[in-house]
């Protein structure tokens, strides 16, 4: 391990929503806005997408992750959520950085919403 910090921050952004995260040494905690990731995703899709960082750099039952985000749909929360926690990991474990360049995680999706033409 290269360098592991203690409690490392994140933030990732998708279309209109803002996510902040915390990734610190744990049993693999999710807490979204001080709710448990099931309770605040409902749709799985969207869960999935939030876990999928996890468990393709398999700290998934490993490191605990506190979250804040606003703005926007669930959808677009989940995907700042997903490139947020892919950010804190990175900071939390340099050595990763192989693991999310490959599955993309880094990098922000920047597609919005398209103008309303006359």
């Amino acid at each position: 391990m290269a360098t592991a910090v203690e409690e490392a921050l994140g933030t990732g952004r998708r279309k209109t929503s803002v996510a902040r995260v915390r990734v610190k040494a744990g049993t693999g905690k999710v807490v979204v806005n001080k709710r448990e990731l099931n309770e605040f995703f409902r749709i799985e899709h969207d869960r999935r997408a939030v876990l999928q960082v996890l468990e393709a750099c398999e700290v998934a039952d490993s490191v605990d992750v506190a979250i804040r985000v606003h703005g926007g749909g669930t959808t677009g929360q989940a995907g700042a959520c997903r490139q947020g926690i892919a950010r804190a990991l990175l900071k939390h474990d340099s050595d990763l950085a192989d693991k999310l360049r490959e599955g993309h995680f880094l990098t922000r999706d920047s597609r919005m919403k398209e103008r309303k033409k006359p």
